[in-house]
């Protein structure tokens, strides 16, 4: 299946965070959609690699992603070399997206910056064609570069290169983001607390997405980051109130 975007996460739980509802608002005009976790999350203070799968696919219905994978990496142990980047290049590769979105340059967790760069590197390089992979079943693969590499803001902030409005999917995105039952808001358990599991790390995740939507004058948005000029079609293309 060919996708119109493809959103890397390091971990299961990154993309829901930092991107679902520009996901969910792409898929409702029609778009192609799905997400990749590069890890399973194994180092997680609380759950497994087995609940996060879990909750993984409950997330994905909730965003109505039409496909999800893993690639399988350590978790705080990956490296940008040549066999991860394989990885990244074949899975670019297998879904063709025109638009790829990935971690944070820079964050809290080592692993979001690492993985920033290593998904940014894996799309040039899997446009050159002397580059060669193959697919599931053997077969050599195209070469494809995506138009755009975006990266998503997560914990720390950083001055957006431009928001994107997710007013009508913030809830869907509070959904997503706890259908990790294991890492959020989750009362009742005899797993310790962390940095994420408290009722107010998800009051910060509203109060940023509201921070970004007052830039624009909407109810909520998503920041990203990108390395490239974007050039508009005309000034139609701009969410145009008064702020």
């Amino acid at each position: 299946m060919k996708l119109d975007i493809l959103a890397f996460g390091v971990h299961p739980d990154d993309v829901e965070l930092g991107c679902s509802g520009t996901l969910m608002a792409a898929i409702a005009e029609g778009k192609k959609v799905g997400a990749i976790d590069l890890t399973r999350g194994e180092l997680g203070t609380r759950g497994t690699a087995e609940t996060r799968k879990t909750e993984a696919v409950a997330a994905a219905m909730v965003m109505g992603l039409h496909i999800r994978e893993n690639l399988g990496m350590a978790d705080g142990f990956f490296l940008n070399d040549e066999a991860h980047l394989r990885k990244v290049i074949a899975a670019i590769r297998k879904y063709q997206p025109e638009i790829v979105l990935a971690n944070a340059p820079e964050d809290r967790h080592p692993d979001h910056g690492r993985s920033a760069k290593l998904v940014a590197d894996a799309a040039f390089l899997a446009g050159l064609r002397k580059i060669e992979t193959k697919d599931d079943q053997g077969n050599a693969q195209e070469a494809w570069r995506p138009k755009y590499v975006f990266h998503y803001i997560q914990d720390r902030f950083i001055q957006p290169s431009f928001v994107i409005d997710i007013s009508d999917f913030m809830e869907k995105k509070i959904e997503a983001v706890l259908a990790y039952t294991t890492q959020f808001n989750s009362p009742g358990t005899d797993e310790p607390q962390t940095y994420i599991s408290t009722p107010q790390f998800m009051e910060t995740v509203k109060a940023r997405a509201m921070m970004l939507g007052k830039r624009i004058g909407v109810a909520y948005a998503e920041g990203y980051i990108s390395e490239k000029v974007l050039g508009l079609s005309s000034f139609d293309s701009i969410i145009q109130q008064t702020t």
